[in-house]
């Protein structure tokens, strides 16, 4: 018998991991960290209902931490399979990993020294020695090639734009004289977006895991150029320093290049910028490595070409440099991870800049509940920031436009040519916006749709082959 259970990423946007079984096999599809509210980070710390040793393989969507955070803390308990991704993947998962496990630690330290943890002392979840542990067991794989997983389950990827290496997961349980096909959407990227290819149809299948992160809400149209530009254009005008949330990998390139093409279409005047992130800086070495996976003339922006250097952008790597930022004044453009400000460089700049009037915090993309960015982006009058409530003086700015995430619309426009599966789940979502969407497919298209709960299962009756 087949079952599908839901351990993350169910009335919810993070942690997403869903539990394939086929028999006495167990196929775990992402590993990602709980993020934001603390009753959903708390998650993290707490027992899986299944062990980690009784997993044959992790197969891997993408490289955000909200789908593979959490593989360190499941290698340090026990798992030992392989985790099958596409190659670009495999790059990023460790800058990523690294990354995680030296916030955890410096975070978990910086809590004992201040004393604002309640225990004691502070510990981190996983460390850098299980992130060596788990990046032996990645196991890169070809877009389109299938691959077993696992006893009867074979996988294989497809691009579905949203981030360098991106794929949904086209799965079929194959028995002796039937199969059933299971499809993980992954996290569907936009149309026409900057630097990513559009996500390819989905293929037919029987069960559909579909996130829903914007399902029920729509971008605006203004084009994300005319966002930014406007956005600098105002920065400029108070005086101060643009600081830009934005997550180390994807959105920090995306931001650099348009920023380029503002300039030198001359609708914002040549700025410095600073990109005070050590992953950011190799992450652009990654895309720059796999530019087969860029698309720059889909998103109809052929001019000045690909471009992350320049004698304006300037890399702050190491601590000094990034201390040495709290003297600029402006006007400037800095970004820093994380894009939620969940932690990292970012922390450090918002207690310097978030008091004074003349600065500009630019908001990108989703914040999920719980966390800093989404407390600026409800208007929050202070904000939390290493135990001290910081009051937000300087200018708040959204732009929708830089999301990475389809929105109701354009789901509903990668969904289009899917005959109905059998039964669709909608995941990765806070509960309005699946229950939206969710009605949207059965009252539009006659689907059968359900929102899952956290470690809800369903069973997945087999489909005979004729």
């Amino acid at each position: 018998m087949d079952h599908l259970t839901f351990h993350g990423a169910a009335e919810t946007v993070t942690g997403s991991k869903y539990l394939l079984e086929s028999g006495d096999t167990r196929v775990l599809i992402d590993c990602g960290l709980f993020q934001g509210l603390k009753e959903l980070r708390e998650r993290n710390w707490q027992r899986l209902p299944f062990e980690p040793t009784s997993v044959a393989s992790v197969v891997l969507t993408h490289a955000h931490i909200d789908h593979i955070g959490y593989l360190p803390r499941f290698v340090k308990t026990g798992f030992r399979g392989p985790v099958y991704c596409t190659k670009a993947t495999a790059e990023l998962c460790e800058l990523q990993l690294y990354d995680t496990a030296r916030l955890e630690e410096e975070d978990a330290a910086y809590a004992n020294r201040k004393g604002y943890s309640k225990h004691r002392p502070a510990l981190p979840l996983f460390d850098e020695h299980d992130v060596a542990r788990t990046l032996k067991l990645l196991r890169p794989v070809e877009r389109g090639k299938w691959f077993q997983a696992g006893g009867p389950i074979w996988c294989r990827h497809r691009d579905v734009g949203h981030l360098l290496g991106s794929a949904m997961i086209e799965t079929e349980l194959r028995h002796a004289s039937r199969t059933t096909r299971v499809l993980f959407s992954g996290d569907v990227g936009r149309y026409n977006a900057p630097l990513y290819y559009d996500p390819s149809p989905p293929p037919e299948c029987d069960y559909l895991i579909c996130e829903s992160t914007y399902g029920d809400r729509e971008h605006p149209i203004e084009p994300v150029l005319d966002q930014l530009a406007e956005a600098v254009k105002s920065g400029i005008a108070r005086g101060g320093v643009i600081l830009v949330a934005a997550f180390a990998i994807g959105r920090a390139q995306q931001l650099v290049y348009l920023l380029h093409v503002l300039e030198e279409h001359g609708r914002i005047p040549k700025l410095p910028i600073y990109i005070d992130s050590p992953m950011a800086i190799e992450a652009t070495q990654i895309y720059t490595r796999h530019a087969a996976d860029h698309d720059l003339v889909e998103a109809e922006i052929t001019e000045p070409g690909w471009k992350f250097t320049g004698d304006d952008i300037v890399y702050a790597g190491t601590r000094d440099e990034s201390k040495a930022l709290n003297r600029i004044a402006g006007p400037a453009i800095i970004i820093s991870s994380s894009g939620m400000m969940t932690g990292g460089r970012i922390l450090h700049h918002l207690k310097q800049r978030l008091p004074s009037a003349e600065n500009t915090i630019l908001l990108g993309g989703y914040m999920a509940p719980g966390t800093r960015g989404r407390a600026l982006f409800d208007g929050k009058p202070t904000l939390r920031v290493h135990g001290s409530e910081i009051p937000v003086r300087a200018a708040v700015v959204r732009i929708p436009a830089l999301s990475g995430h389809a929105d109701h619309r354009e789901l509903l426009r990668w969904l289009e040519p899917l005959p109905p599966p059998k039964l669709t789940f909608l995941t990765h979502g806070e509960l309005p916006s699946a229950n939206m969407l969710a009605e949207q497919l059965r009252r539009l298209r006659g689907w059968n749709t359900v929102v899952p709960k956290h470690g809800e299962t369903f069973e997945l009756p087999d489909v005979v082959v004729l």
